[in-house]
């Protein structure tokens, strides 16, 4: 299937890396200064910190997709924190193609769970709702926070995924008509008793009215597919067009070395395209360390932990070869918790860049 032409209007920027980099508040740091440049600007988050859900605001309307940042800055910034739940929702209220299918779908037990919990959903429902902001074209600037590297590697791969299972033999046999008007199982209704045992066995083993969910869910969902299937398409291109660049950020020290590049290794052979790596948090040198070190002796362990971090920077950049450019952000005396300190940050991080 070739896939649909996409209309994406607007650059993005997609923050990826492990867990506890600081990812969250660089992609924040990255948006507030984005703003303040004059650019229309929209992050999108996970799961923030209370601290950057405080700056951001992304908890004062639960019912809106994108929040207003109050911010005095020359350009505009929103929040959004994405709701899988709510992207589902609002794509089954969109393209069902009558309303009692929508109803049918949105009431549907196995509708709840897979909405809600199954796992994949949430990465995929990102990448729509990401899809969806871009293509809308209403910002200037879109910066997309994700969960760490496996999970982020998970929501790349999500359109995939979503394309396989809505083409696959097994979706084929899950539309098929497996339970009568009644409610009975078909291939079991004409056994007697034989048949009612293997009713029981299912029942124990599965759950028959689970089984009676998932059939129902796929039927009333059956006329979506093709569109669900057209869109995943769209989001595979945006992930690798060239208006989206990846930004990679790691934590200092030698030990994070080999899942930062593991990392973007897996972006570039699949097709992505990895703008700066960016280290985070790294400690200080000090310029005249003590010449024994003590146990109690702040200054000793300051000094060591500024070499080992500066050791791994110089390690990476060498590993790197000069294929992308490599940031480093100092360890600040505290996290940023409002948007004036995150638009610092985020300049910073910006004036290193443009140097490259």
């Amino acid at each position: 299937r070739k896939p649909a032409e996409v209309r994406v209007k607007t650059p993005l920027t997609i923050v990826v890396g492990s867990g506890g980099v600081g990812k969250t508040t660089l992609a924040a740091a990255m948006a507030a200064d984005q703003a303040g440049l004059g650019h229309d600007t929209l992050v999108m988050t996970f799961d923030p910190s209370l601290r950057l859900k405080d700056a951001l605001g992304v908890d004062a309307d639960p019912e809106s997709n994108e929040i207003r940042v109050p911010y005095d800055a020359d350009g505009e910034l929103w929040a959004s924190l994405l709701d899988a739940r709510r992207t589902f929702d609002t794509l089954i209220d969109r393209y069902a193609p009558d309303d009692a299918a929508r109803e049918r779908i949105l009431t549907n037990r196995f509708y709840d769970h897979l909405s809600g919990s199954l796992a994949g959903v949430l990465e995929y429902m990102a990448s729509e709702r990401l899809f969806e902001v871009a293509a809308y074209g209403k910002y200037q600037r879109i910066i997309l926070d994700t969960p760490p590297t496996r999970q982020a590697l998970d929501f790349l791969g999500a359109p995939e995924r979503i394309v396989a299972f809505l083409e696959s033999g097994a979706l084929r046999i899950a539309l098929k008509p497996w339970f009568d008007a009644a409610g009975n199982f078909k291939a079991t209704a004409k056994l007697g008793v034989l048949g009612r045992n293997v009713e029981g066995f299912f029942d124990r083993m599965v759950g028959m009215e689970l089984l009676r969910d998932m059939a129902e869910f796929f039927q009333a969902f059956a006329p979506l597919y093709d569109g669900f299937v057209e869109r995943a398409l769209e989001v595979q291109k945006m992930l690798r067009s060239r208006e989206t660049r990846f930004t990679l950020v790691s934590g200092p020290g030698e030990q994070r070395i080999a899942d930062t590049l593991f990392f973007a290794r897996k972006l570039t052979e699949a097709g992505y395209h990895l703008g700066p790596v960016v280290v985070n948090r790294v400690h200080p040198a000090v310029d005249d360390p003590p010449e024994v070190a003590t146990l109690d002796d702040g200054r000793s362990l300051l000094a060591w932990l500024g070499r080992k971090d500066h050791e791994g920077v110089a390690q990476l950049l060498e590993l790197l070869g000069g294929s992308h450019p490599l940031a480093v952000v100092p360890l600040r005396p505290d996290e940023p918790t409002d948007l004036e300190s995150l638009a610092e940050l985020g300049a910073l991080l910006r004036a290193q860049l443009e140097a490259k």
